[in-house]
């Protein structure tokens, strides 16, 4: 049920609203793809090339940060605390997506905590773990947010 509501809500959004997921979904790419270098970039680089499944993980994440944040956009709604509770689901998701993408053995804490090959056998088979996981919150997230401006929707106060 919240899945439908979720998928009608951005149709009902104006062109400005569209814009700023669109936006936030590139930024969000940028911000992730980058010092992970699954974008290519002069400033970082990978000691282990990405896996198959984390550039899918790069643009689903993209797009689901890029929606969450469109509906952060100012409808003259009331910030609730349930509103709260799917920031931190979102916030969640995206540091789970960066650390799940990223190259096991150039994340310092994982290196300092397990070693390097520590971070080979243990961290990387946890990432595809942690993609999934993120990409949950984020897509959970994102779904309460969009269900909740169709089921409840907020007219300003004139």
């Amino acid at each position: 049920m919240n899945l439908r509501l979720a998928l009608r809500a951005p149709a009902l959004w104006p062109a400005a609203r569209r814009l700023v997921a669109l936006g936030g979904a590139l930024l969000s790419a940028l911000l992730l793809g980058l010092p992970t270098a699954l974008v290519p970039n002069p400033l970082f680089g990978r000691e282990i090339p990405p896996e198959w499944w984390s550039y899918p993980v790069l643009v689903a994440s993209a797009l689901l940060a890029g929606l969450l944040l469109a509906t952060y956009v100012r409808t003259g709604a009331e910030r609730t605390p349930e509103s709260e509770r799917v920031s931190r689901l979102g916030s969640a998701g995206a540091l789970l997506s960066f650390l799940a993408v990223g190259c096991p053995v150039c994340n310092k804490i994982v290196l300092l905590a397990l070693g390097t090959s520590g971070a080979l056998t243990v961290w990387a088979p946890l990432q595809p773990v942690l993609a999934v996981a993120s990409l949950a919150l984020l897509a959970v997230a994102t779904v309460r947010r969009l269900a909740g401006e169709v089921a409840c929707p907020a007219t300003p106060a004139r």
